[in-house]
């Protein structure tokens, strides 16, 4: 007979292969689709603003945002990948199959989030190695670049959990994505230095999370930030564990999955 904890292992590992199987087998959707809407956004933002905007000294205009693209696009798969998962399965009916199944809740919240970090870095990976071929960006500091690439897809993959969880119809869905995501990732200095804007609007920056995620990140390529990177850290660090105990708490009173 298997112990549950082998039982439990073998559910989170199911669930996380269902997952990352889910994403992968539509991939053109999934990971070719971010990378032509990033190459769509450094085409038309290089042509119009790369004489025109002047962001740190030594990098120029394309540089500064290919990386900033980048962890646009893996943060917004990276919440679109539980979000979309749960959504389908809640409206399809068969997410009752997963509930029966053996697992906890922490397996349960891995799985997903796991799989939301691989989808995130799949993405910023493919929208790395195509940019190459238009303009090489500088690497000051993998480590950097992997410790915000996966703290910011974790984030939003524990927001994109949330959200399943709190939807129960896709214009709900439509309606987190289009008023909180959006202009969460396309405020966030994502094209421009925050230093650029206005003493008021410079304030308001600093209150949006996803711009110390994107900071701290573009600090790992170049060597230079709007803020300090140990600061931005801090940030991201505080807003996934925040989120992180509201999702636990969530799936532990069963919110809209068994009442």
């Amino acid at each position: 007979m298997i112990s549950q904890p082998a039982q439990a292992r073998s559910g989170f590992y199911t669930l996380l292969y269902k997952e990352l199987l889910r994403f992968w087998r539509v991939g053109f959707q999934t990971i070719a689709a971010p990378v032509m809407t990033a190459l769509l956004y450094l085409v038309v933002f290089a042509q119009v603003l790369q004489d025109r905007v002047k962001v740190y000294d030594s990098i120029a205009y394309t540089e500064f945002l290919i990386p900033g693209l980048m962890m646009m696009s893996m943060l917004q798969n990276a919440f679109a990948n539980p979000s979309s998962s749960l959504i389908q399965s809640r409206v399809t009916g068969n997410l009752v199959f997963v509930l029966l199944t053996p697992i906890s809740n922490r397996e349960f919240f891995a799985a997903y989030v796991v799989a939301a970090i691989m989808r995130g870095l799949a993405v910023g990976l493919a929208v790395w190695l195509v940019t190459l071929f238009f303009i090489p960006v500088p690497v000051t500091s993998i480590i950097w670049i992997l410790v915000f690439g996966m703290l910011g897809c974790a984030s939003l993959g524990v927001l994109g959990l949330i959200a399943g969880l709190w939807s129960e119809k896709f214009d709900q869905m439509a309606a987190f994505q289009n008023f909180l995501i959006m202009p969460l990732t396309f405020l966030s200095g994502v094209f421009y230095s925050i230093h650029s804007l206005p003493p008021f609007w410079q304030k308001v920056s600093h209150l949006n999370p996803v711009f110390y995620t994107i900071d701290g990140f573009r600090y790992g390529f170049f060597g230079v930030s709007d803020s300090s990177p140990w600061l931005s850290l801090a940030v991201v660090l505080g807003a996934f564990v925040v989120l992180t105990v509201c999702a636990i708490r969530l799936l532990d009173s069963g919110y809209k999955l068994r009442t």
